[in-house]
């Protein structure tokens, strides 16, 4: 069952951003998909593999990975310390909520900080088989730990304007 308590001012701003990392997650899918598919096809019936599949579907997987993983932390459905919060005595679960949500925000952090650092670093090294940085891959998971931080920062000062699936 799924249930909310009254929003904040942010909550709609947070909840279209979330809506949007869904749509390029979803997109990065179907796109993912595509590329495979044509990976296969040249392989197996042209016989001419081309080199820019592999790099472009990885992407794509980070892409998909990373925007999915954040909007998980909003709905609380991923990184939640679920089994551990969930057995323990009804006034400890309050405090156990807020800290699961704070080991997120500080490992969406760190994600965010490091895979920036690598994406900046990385810039100028040319990707093998694609017209890329061979950081490009970096990016989307700077996003996502942004997001992911972002989120689990939401959960922690409003946590009753948000959705919470009862019994997952």
């Amino acid at each position: 069952m799924l249930t909310t308590a009254p929003s904040l001012p942010t909550s709609g701003l947070l909840a279209s951003l979330s809506d949007l990392a869904i749509l390029i997650a979803g997109a990065a899918l179907i796109g993912m998909a595509g590329v495979e598919a044509w990976q296969v096809f040249a392989r197996y019936v042209l016989n001419n593999s081309p080199g820019w599949t592999e790099p472009v579907a990885l992407l794509l997987l980070t892409t998909a990975m990373s925007l999915g993983a954040a909007c998980s932390v909003r709905s609380a459905s991923h990184f939640g310390f679920f089994i551990l919060v969930q057995s323990s005595p009804p006034a400890l679960r309050r405090f156990l909520q807020g800290l699961a949500n704070t080991i997120v925000a500080a490992v969406g952090l760190m994600l965010a900080w490091w895979s920036g650092t690598l994406f900046i670093d990385g810039w100028s090294v040319p990707m093998a088989g694609a017209v890329l940085p061979q950081s490009a891959n970096f990016l989307p998971m700077a996003t996502g730990g942004l997001l992911i931080a972002l989120f689990a920062l939401e959960r922690i000062f409003a946590p009753a304007a948000l959705p919470i699936i009862e019994g997952a």
